[in-house]
């Protein structure tokens, strides 16, 4: 709905898709396919990060950041291994 209304290239768009993401690779019980689709959504949210705001930018840093992570999730997973994440609060 935000990407419709707001644009593929808008900051809450972005973020959202973050968030989303995020959700999927950080969840214990995500499939091979949610994991996939986490990497792809965060690797385009990446390149448009990118474009749009540079990339010195935090937000396109904390996405890139997002994006190692999820890689390293997915090839863990594909690997037979469980990854957990501990959430840290700032």
């Amino acid at each position: 709905m935000a990407q419709r209304v707001l644009g593929e290239s808008d900051e809450i768009t972005l973020k959202m898709r973050r968030s989303y993401a995020r959700m999927l690779y950080r969840d214990p019980d995500a499939t091979l396919d949610e994991l996939r689709e986490a990497v792809t959504t965060l690797d385009d949210a990446a390149r448009i990060a990118q474009r749009v705001f540079g990339v010195a930018n935090p937000m396109t840093k904390g996405i890139e950041s997002d994006l190692r992570n999820s890689r390293k999730v997915l090839r863990a997973r594909e690997d037979g291994k469980r990854v957990t994440f501990k959430i840290v609060k700032h």
